[in-house]
């Protein structure tokens, strides 16, 4: 991705992203045979849409995109696929902040999945722009391509044992501590929600655990599911429901990648990154429905659906968070369908035990163009948990509020005082767009590190 921000800006060709209503000035500064061209072929610099100007030999002289006044990020997002091999550079020279958010575009414009199959073509290059925060660029491209890489990445070369190493690896890189629970060893450790979860798998549960950052600064603590492939268990999923689901630790890869972009910054946080991972597969010894299991808390739970698996694992990794009552606790699942029928593939659902905390991520979301939707910790709804045996169902038998309860019942093993947000996202691109390229999906992540980093600027002395 960032292979193709470049800095040399010899022989390259200028790009001029056009904003509809400026369409008439844009094309008063171009020569007759210019303006001639753009009327041939229709150009009228709708959002996207490309027109390229020949010079005099019948070469490239320039290229006109079609812009929306106010969304820079997704401006260029399409180009980099859509260009001929070649570079390019942007003229005129946009200033800050704009000019972060282009070159984070093409960056991400940039993006392949390559893993099994090789791209045919490269991608064209783009001078990198003078006013650009590349440190920004930087980090966050490699975030969001690291997250995306290990959702896509297939079940059977993203297991457990394979998700918890890419925490491991991250920590190596970034001069942090990982711990890895696994197996049996989660029972000696009171984790058993994470183990019964994944006792059927016949790649072990597991556990990681990463610590960075002065021990003297505001504890910051990321928790992210990682069901690495949900069967639904006993309560089986249908084919159809099934497909996907190797995306189903989307959570955990949005905020692995978060944590990269946390560390590479240096940030002024102390930083702890949970991830419960998991198979939810079919076996012998498999959790059963009805079956009443223990948490790390030590509240009992009822099993009303065993492929509501995820909102289980987050459980016992939260429930150790909060005893270190963090200044900022987050976590992030592909936790409910219902949030998907509410809101859509495009907005991840937001729970906040905290108005101001609610409040600021939402803005966040907004200026950074990766926005959320707040929904409520509906306090009535807490009954449809209600067990006849244990304290509390992991569903309900009511067809709705899906989103609500499960948001519910991770809110019984936080503490009131604890700043806590709960994000319900989807982690996946249904379709193409411009540097979103079909499958899997960091949102939110731009969103997240913007809040951080307004809520706990400065640098790490770590």
């Amino acid at each position: 991705m960032l292979s193709h921000l470049v800095g040399d800006a010899a022989g390259t060709v200028p790009i001029t992203p056009v904003v509809t209503e400026d369409f008439a000035a844009a094309t008063a500064a171009l020569d007759e045979t210019g303006r001639r061209w753009l009327g041939a072929t229709g150009f009228t610099a709708e959002p996207g849409k490309l027109a390229l100007l020949p010079d005099a030999k019948g070469g490239l002289a320039r290229v006109l995109v079609g812009a929306s006044r106010g969304e820079e990020l997704w401006a260029l997002a399409g180009l980099p696929d859509a260009l001929p091999e070649g570079r390019y550079r942007l003229d005129p020279a946009p200033a800050a902040p704009a000019a972060t958010r282009l070159a984070l575009g093409w960056a991400l414009g940039c993006y392949a999945f390559t893993r099994y199959k090789a791209r045919k073509r490269g991608f064209a290059d783009l001078v990198w722009p003078a006013a650009a925060d590349r440190g920004l660029v930087e980090r966050l491209a490699r975030g969001i391509a690291l997250a995306r890489d290990l959702i896509n990445t297939p079940a059977e070369d993203m297991g457990p044992t394979e998700l918890v190493g890419a925490v491991e690896e991250l920590a190596g890189r970034g001069g942090a501590r990982c711990r890895i629970i696994a197996g049996e060893a989660l029972l000696r450790e009171n984790y058993p929600m994470i183990h019964a979860v994944g006792r059927a798998g016949a790649r072990p549960p597991a556990l990681a655990d990463l610590t960075w950052g002065d021990a003297a600064a505001p504890l910051l603590t990321l928790v992210g599911k990682g069901v690495c492939f949900d069967s639904g268990g006993l309560d089986l999923k249908p084919a159809n429901g099934m497909r996907l689901m190797k995306k189903d630790m989307g959570g955990a890869a949005t905020l692995i990648g978060l944590a990269g972009a946390i560390m590479d910054a240096g940030l002024a946080v102390r930083l702890r990154l949970l991830v419960p991972a998991v198979e939810n597969a079919v076996a012998g010894n498999a959790m059963r429905p009805l079956d009443v299991i223990r948490t790390r808390k030590g509240i009992t739970v009822e099993i009303g659906n065993t492929d509501a698996e995820g909102r289980l694992i987050l459980c016992d990794a939260l429930a150790e968070a909060d005893t270190e009552k963090p200044a900022l606790l987050i976590d992030m699942a592909t936790l409910t369908g219902a949030a998907r029928t509410a809101l859509g593939p495009d907005l991840p659902a937001l729970f906040a035990n905290d108005e101001a905390l609610a409040g600021e991520l939402l803005r966040a979301g907004e200026a950074e163009q990766d926005p959320l939707w707040r929904l409520p910790l509906w306090q009535p709804y807490r009954k449809m948990l209600k067990s006849r045996i244990a304290d509390i169902n992991n569903v309900s038998d009511s067809a709705f509020a899906g989103a609500i309860t499960a948001a519910l019942y991770l809110q019984e093993f936080v503490a009131k005082e604890t700043p806590w947000a709960h994000i319900d996202t989807y982690a996946w691109n249904a379709a193409a767009r411009p540097g979103r390229p079909e499958g899997g999906e960091a949102l939110a992540l731009r969103a997240l590190y913007a809040l951080v980093d307004r809520r706990f600027g400065g640098k790490s002395t770590s």
